[in-house]
């Protein structure tokens, strides 16, 4: 539990650190140029965190149902070499499905107009500015959104299937309390991820009579939310972390 913790906030730090030096240029020296590398450079790193984020949250509702499902087999399932397998896959897998974006815009002509009016190099924000045809980089969002979302959310469903079948078989309604109380910090942060993401992404592509400023501001909800409410939650829910927080912050 503790690595897919340590996991998830390193995505949370890669995603936020993609975005940050540069609006810390824009708004300490006022330099809001950007080179097309250096563009879809963040943009690549920006949605490998983004895609991570949602493969290591996939992985956690596995470690919900083992912990919950199997308990004496918790220890000799989830090794921590296999839970670096794991993240090495989701790490290739996010890798491969991502690479595409910055090189199909790459290949694109850019109009006179080269301002992005968003706050980061977002995928479509970046497609739009171009002349030429960019149906196959929409086609290529949508796909990487279904597919990868999709089936992330499909084998999170079907863990959380099995846990609560698992749970209605006891016959305590504590140790039903309990189980299902060890998923809750999980769940919040499922329910503060995907909402936005896919809220932010279908209305980008289909909200066409939606105002830019509202894009702006789901897209940056979901970059801001994340990074700042997951500590908060876990570190909330989960006994021995808060303990170690109140360790090293009580005042002597």
């Amino acid at each position: 539990m503790y690595l897919l913790l340590c996991m998830l906030a390193l995505t949370d730090i890669a995603t936020s650190t993609s975005i940050m030096p540069k609006a810390l240029c824009i708004f300490w020296f006022n330099l809001k140029s950007i080179t097309l590398g250096g563009c879809l450079t963040q943009m690549f790193f920006l949605y490998m965190g983004s895609m991570m984020h949602s493969a290591v949250l996939m992985t956690m509702a596995f470690d919900r149902y083992v912990a919950i499902c199997n308990p004496l087999r918790y220890a000799t399932i989830l090794t921590n070499a296999r839970i670096a397998k794991l993240g090495l896959v989701c790490l290739m897998r996010a890798f491969l499905f991502v690479l595409p974006l910055p090189l199909l815009l790459s290949r694109l002509p850019f109009c006179a107009n080269h301002i992005i009016p968003h706050t980061y190099c977002e995928h479509m924000a970046v497609a739009k500015m171009s002349c030429g045809d960019i149906t196959i980089n929409k086609m290529y969002g949508v796909v990487l959104v279904f597919v990868i979302i999709g089936l992330d959310l499909t084998l999170i469903a079907l863990s959380y299937g099995l846990i609560i079948r698992a749970v209605l078989r006891i016959p305590s309604k504590k140790a039903h309390q309990k189980a299902l109380n060890t998923c809750t910090a999980h769940v919040f942060v499922m329910l503060i991820s995907y909402p936005t993401f896919l809220f932010s992404t279908l209305t980008h592509r289909f909200g066409q009579g939606i105002a830019p400023h509202v894009h702006i501001i789901l897209a940056n909800l979901y970059f801001l939310l994340l990074p700042t409410f997951n500590p908060i939650i876990y570190g909330v829910k989960t006994k021995e972390l808060r303990d170690k927080v109140g360790k090293y912050t009580c005042i002597r």
